[in-house]
């Protein structure tokens, strides 16, 4: 039997034929020594894998998958606000460090704040049969899984949780972090404490709010309304809303900003205005960089590939046969002071 010719490019990728062709083997050999299966003697295995290292020759896991009742494909989908985010980056870095361990690949898509976009990504992730999903839902429900839940394919919610369906979830605590943030800030005598907020529909954004309001009353104060910003989804909106609150004849001496993209965006406004060693600052969450700013931004960290690694324990676990009720792991957030958030109040 002659074995394809593999020189050039455009040509056709050898396959098992042509693999037991050069070995001169049977195909249900060069099986079992490509799926590391016994039965195959030392000097037969050594002679199909140099045929396999001669002819660059890859297998076909999904026909292979196909093959075998019952089989996984070795592929998780996982779905995230923004893969550019640095948040999300972290998080699919967690995931796909365990994935990597059991041999399994990560499908990864930005879902943009988009509910539709969301829906129509799972079917696509389900049409071609991920083993498990993890997602960070941009929908305000999650009804449209009752379907693949039943037919028990395991999800994990990351950084929100579920609502509709009861599945594993792996949050942070956003009102102990919110608390802490402003809770530094009112600590170092400011009293007019702004805020640029996220999404107000999304359940973060929400209990960030609620832990801001938190910390002033812990303290005995009130939160002043007139200082929050919310409905904020870019740095460019967060710059042109700190311009805004700046500008009032009562400005904040100080800002938590609720995600780390409006922190970015704060800060811009503040070195456009002169005042980054003047009013103080707080983000939610780190991104690359942030302690090269001048000064060097105080934020509320998560461990975002501790986030990832413990939904990707708990969708394996699933996929092993793990069959014990939903699981909601809550972390908790740690303050990191580098300087913006260490600026007193004016005296």
């Amino acid at each position: 039997m002659a074995v394809t010719s593999l020189s050039g490019n455009g040509r056709a990728r050898a396959t098992m034929r042509d693999v037991a062709a050069l070995a001169g083997v049977s195909l249900k050999t060069v099986s079992r020594v490509v799926n590391d299966e016994p039965g195959v003697s030392p000097a037969v295995r050594d002679r199909v894998r140099s045929a396999v290292r001669r002819l660059d020759y890859r297998p076909n896991l999904a026909a292979s998958t196909l093959r075998r009742t019952g089989a996984r494909t070795g592929l998780v989908g996982a779905l995230v606000e923004d893969i550019s985010n640095p948040y999300s980056a972290g998080v699919l870095r967690g995931l796909e460090d365990v994935a990597r361990e059991r041999g399994t690949g990560v499908l990864a898509a930005s879902l943009d704040g988009g509910a539709d976009r969301e829906r129509a990504l799972v079917h696509d992730l389900v049409t071609r049969r991920v083993d498990a999903l993890v997602v960070m839902p941009a929908s305000e429900r999650q009804d449209y899984l009752v379907g693949e839940l039943r037919t028990g394919t395991p999800v994990c919610f990351v950084d929100r949780p579920p609502r509709g369906v009861e599945c594993d979830a792996v949050t942070v605590d956003n009102v102990l972090g919110a608390r802490l943030a402003t809770g530094h800030l009112l600590d170092r005598g400011h009293r007019r404490v702004g805020a640029v907020l996220f999404q107000p529909w999304i359940s973060t954004a929400r209990d960030r709010l609620a832990g801001f309001v938190a910390a002033h009353t812990e303290r005995g104060l009130h939160a002043q309304g007139r200082l929050v910003v919310d409905d904020l989804t870019t740095a460019e909106q967060a710059t042109e809303a700190t311009h805004r609150l700046l500008a009032l004849d009562d400005p904040p001496t100080a800002i938590f900003a609720s995600r780390n993209i409006l922190a970015a965006g704060a800060a811009r406004a503040l070195r456009d205005l002169g005042l980054g060693h003047e009013v103080a600052l707080v983000g939610f969450d780190d991104f690359p960089l942030a302690d090269l700013l001048d000064p060097p931004l105080t934020v509320v960290r998560q461990d975002m590939e501790r986030i990832g690694r413990t939904a990707a324990a708990r969708v394996f676990a699933r996929v092993d046969g793990d069959t014990s009720p939903p699981q909601h792991v809550v972390l908790e957030p740690v303050l990191v002071p580098r300087g913006s958030g260490e600026i007193s109040a004016p005296s």
